[in-house]
């Protein structure tokens, strides 16, 4: 992997239902000043040129803040100088998207199983988005998995970089840290909140507090460290 991600890392994943395109900039911009440390652009809604349009807007708000990440274009996060790519279960295999990346970019998977992460691993992806932790509004109906599904991973010998995901607070990110999670990404308690550098703050500072103490249960390669790119 070229671009180290942070540790703990708070990533912010972007949705028009939740923050429509035009307003992203400045909340974005309030969520890094908080301590967002990766900020992942996912709007299957937009064409190609507009989505472009959007990510090279990021990219110039992220740069030397955050590492901007795509979901699933890997063409758009080419164009736009983007730091990578992060993939869903049934996306293009990773070793078909490292060639059309530069070298050194971040490919995450999203997994939702055990046999996921092993397999998402041995694939070479560099970091793994696991869920649905908790209830959350963007999937309504479906039954969570629990941080348990975080120490089932770990158990498996997964020693990939794990970020959680699926209604994240702050109230309950230690939860997920201690199940052996290097960081968690948040949509809705950020996007919608009324102050999204507070609030982004809040889930960091929680973060932080809970990483301390779960070392033994995290990645390998973990390490406690505020530093960014």
């Amino acid at each position: 992997m070229g671009t180290a991600l942070p540790n703990p890392a708070l990533c912010l994943v972007t949705d028009r239902r939740v923050c429509p395109p035009d307003e992203l900039p400045d909340r974005i911009t309030a969520a890094i000043a908080g301590g967002v440390d990766i900020v992942q652009l996912r709007d299957k809604e937009e064409p190609g040129g507009a989505l472009l349009e959007l990510a090279v807007a990021l990219r110039e708000i992220t740069c030397g803040s955050a590492i901007l990440l795509v979901n699933e274009r890997a063409d758009v996060a080419a164009a736009s100088a983007a730091d990578g790519v992060q993939l869903g279960e049934a996306a293009m295999p990773t070793a078909a998207v490292r060639p059309i990346l530069p070298d050194g970019a971040i490919i995450g998977r999203s997994v939702h199983s055990v046999d996921g992460a092993t397999e998402a691993q041995a694939s070479g992806a560099d970091f793994l988005l696991v869920g649905t932790m908790f209830a959350t509004r963007s999937h309504t109906g479906e039954e969570p998995s629990g941080p348990g599904l975080l120490e089932r991973i770990r158990a498996a010998g997964v020693g990939a970089p794990l970020l959680a995901i699926g209604g994240i607070t702050a109230e309950n990110v230690p939860q997920v840290m201690h199940a052996g999670a290097d960081g968690a990404a948040v949509i809705t308690a950020v996007l919608a909140s009324a102050d999204p550098e507070r609030e982004a703050s809040r889930i960091k500072s929680a973060m932080q507090d809970a990483a301390v103490g779960a070392g033994d249960n995290r990645s390998p390669g973990s390490r406690y460290t505020t530093s960014r790119r």
